[in-house]
């Protein structure tokens, strides 16, 4: 396996991944928008921003993972003023199990710390186990809950 800088040519698979988590998501918030295509990331921006850093994991030339590192801004009354941020977390259904995501994020976690941050957020939903002990088990804990009500379901 190699985890490798994603490149232009890389987006159209990536771009596949990024449906394939919406598929998946879409049932767990019904606040996502149900019957159209929608995109959550703009991948073609962040391959070529410097503050982020989009990997994909590959198997014999084949593309099976994803995911980014970001350096975002934190609101002025935190510290650091600066804090990485994962997303677009995906692996094919067919080489789940493999440590690719754990590879992935060790990745991304070296390119952080390369980068002077020190402090990675990501966010998962609730409904989503098997993200939940993934993420537990690269060393991540849960640290806020956010919580909804929809009015007009009451």
């Amino acid at each position: 396996m190699i985890i490798r800088t994603a490149s232009i040519e890389d987006l159209p698979i990536l771009l596949d991944f990024e449906q394939k988590i919406i598929e998946v998501e879409r049932p767990m918030d019904p606040t996502i928008k149900q019957n159209e295509k929608i995109n959550y990331y703009d991948i073609g921006a962040y391959i070529t921003d410097s503050n982020t850093e989009v990997v994909v994991a590959e198997i014999d030339g084949e593309i099976v993972g994803s995911g980014y590192g970001q350096v975002r801004d934190r609101k002025r009354f935190f510290f650091p003023q600066k804090k990485g941020y994962i997303g677009f977390m995906y692996v094919k259904d067919e080489h789940r199990g493999k440590g690719i995501s754990q590879a992935i994020i060790k990745y991304l976690c070296h390119w952080f710390q390369e980068n002077n941050l020190h402090e990675i957020r990501l966010t998962v939903y609730e409904k989503n186990p098997k993200a939940i002990r993934a993420y537990e088990k690269a060393g991540f804990e849960k640290h806020l809950v956010e919580m909804r009500i929809d009015l007009n379901n009451k």
